[in-house]
């Protein structure tokens, strides 16, 4: 028997990837616990810190960060960025969002399911 083939993951999903930076570990894990917990996420990768340079007010900046990627759907999107913009420490903090194109249905459906609100 042949498993199913990638589908889109259109409107029928709405499956998002969030991108995000904290300072440090702990905040990062604390954030990451807390949104999920609150099923405005299905799961939050906690990446290897990184050095990142940007500009900020003007003054070429440096700083390593923690970065996060979150899975989620459109549907708890704001409520995800509600409690991004509530938790983290900076005055600007990289909140983008990704649309999946396509990807296994199983994990769609499991990312759908660990975000939906409880019934």
């Amino acid at each position: 028997m042949m498993l199913p083939g990638p589908r889109p993951a259109g409107d029928d999903a709405g499956v998002l990837i969030v991108f995000t930076s904290l300072p440090d570990t702990a905040s990062a894990q604390a954030l990451a616990t807390a949104v999920v917990e609150a099923g405005l996420a299905a799961c939050v990768n906690i990446l290897a810190p990184c050095r990142s340079v940007y500009r900020w007010q003007g003054a070429v900046e440096r700083a390593d960060e923690v970065p996060l990627l979150i899975k989620t759907t459109r549907a708890r999107y704001a409520g995800l960025e509600a409690a991004i913009r509530a938790r983290h420490p900076y005055e600007l903090p990289e909140i983008v969002a990704v649309p999946v194109v396509l990807g296994l249905p199983g994990y769609l459906d499991w990312v759908a399911a660990g975000t939906a609100p409880a019934a």
